[in-house]
């Protein structure tokens, strides 16, 4: 499956390339969040390959969610898809943004693949193992290495977001003494935890799991965790929430070792 999960993100995110370099337009969803062809024709890519490979998991992606394209049960196994996870970045011309895919199993991220096309890095994760390969400006995959999560030291390195930082954030971050702040976008906030360059990601502010599922999975594999607030471990599949929308995550803290 990790197989199929490269090489579709290493495909959306020649894609996304060639749009990035040739521009397009930008859109307004519902929700005022912005989103161009780049993140439409990735998915496309993505959901094609997914359903061919795999007709009988059901796939929640982005895009087809805010199309109002839910699959009616989800069952023990699903993929979440975010085809460009930080448009914002995107539209920008930063380069943080990135090609998220993941399986989910039994509420957890087992299996995630995060590709950040513009530096050429590829995360994956699977249980029990989590690596990192370059990829050059041809898509082609080179060195490989496994990558774990660190044991935290002082100053702690605390990764925190570029476009959606909150007061409840820095209030959290006030409390872990002396810090060092690591700003990023998208998911590779998880994979600077995973490949031992960060200690703590809180997040106090809105994500949805299709932010967080293919980071998560290279966290955890890498040997971090991601915890709501209460401790319990950040899960995956939520439907009828009374007070959210379906597939939005509470608040969460990621942590390396």
């Amino acid at each position: 499956m990790l197989v199929v999960f490269e090489r579709l993100a290493l495909v959306a995110g020649q894609a996304i390339m060639r749009i990035f370099h040739e521009g397009c337009a930008v859109d307004a969803k519902a929700d005022a969040s912005p989103v161009t062809i780049a993140d439409r024709e990735a998915e496309v890519i993505i959901l094609a390959g997914l359903r061919d490979a795999y007709p009988a998991i059901p796939c929640v992606a982005e895009e087809e969610v805010s199309a109002g394209i839910l699959p009616e049960a989800l069952g023990n196994a699903f993929f979440l898809i975010d085809p460009l996870d930080g448009t914002k970045e995107f539209v920008k011309r930063g380069n943080d943004f990135t090609v998220n895919i993941a399986l989910v199993r039994h509420g957890a991220p087992e299996v995630g693949v995060v590709f950040a096309p513009c530096s050429g890095h590829l995360y994956l994760g699977r249980p029990g193992r989590a690596e990192v390969a370059e990829v050059d400006a041809g898509f082609a995959v080179g060195l490989r290495r496994e990558i774990t999560v660190r044991r935290a030291g002082s100053p702690l390195a605390v990764v925190a977001s570029r476009s959606h930082r909150t007061a409840e954030t820095d209030a959290y971050i006030a409390t872990l003494g002396e810090t060092e702040i690591v700003s990023v976008g998208s998911s590779l906030k998880f994979c600077l935890l995973a490949q031992a360059s960060a200690d703590v990601y809180p997040r106090f502010g809105r994500t949805m799991e299709w932010d967080t599922a293919a980071g998560d999975a290279v966290l955890r594999a890498a040997g971090g965790t991601t915890q709501t607030l209460d401790g319990t471990p950040l899960a995956y599949g939520k439907r009828s929430q009374p007070h959210d929308a379906d597939f939005a995550n509470p608040f969460f803290i990621a942590r390396g070792r």
